[in-house]
């Protein structure tokens, strides 16, 4: 079996997100995501985030046809869950390069690959807390 690997915080699932997983699943058999909890986030984003609990992050994310399964961890980084599931397809999105990706260098040291995929420009977390920011100044 094909396992594709990929991780994020997805704190406000959005059709970036969706387009990103759709094509990183059509790599392989399987797509298993890396969830950071919202220990991982809080350390990663601030204390305000996640904005959406990590219960209900990983209910939307697991309601995805194109996901296969999730996976919890509480590190800034899913290196260790990377090691433990061995990947054979570790991707992110086309705003990382593939010697940022974290896990590269161990993905292909046993034959695997690594991918950036397709950036979804205007489609973000960041450009969402934006729009709402400006919505509610105005009001």
């Amino acid at each position: 079996m094909k396992t594709v690997f990929t991780n994020g915080c997805f704190d406000i699932l959005h059709v970036g997100h969706v387009r990103y997983l759709k094509e990183a699943r059509a790599l392989g058999d399987a797509l298993v995501v890396g969830l950071n909890s919202d220990k991982s986030v809080k350390s990663l984003k601030g204390e305000d985030r996640p904005l959406v609990s990590q219960e209900e992050r990983k209910e939307l994310l697991e309601a995805l046809s194109c996901v296969s399964k999730v996976f919890l961890f509480d590190e800034e980084t899913p290196l260790n869950l990377i090691l433990k599931l061995k990947p054979v397809i570790l991707v992110k999105g086309g705003d990382y390069q593939v010697s940022d990706i974290i896990g590269a260098k161990e993905v292909l040291s046993w034959g695997g690959d690594v991918k950036s995929l397709n950036f979804h420009e205007g489609h973000s977390t960041t450009d969402i807390f934006e729009k709402v920011k400006k919505s509610l100044s105005r009001n």
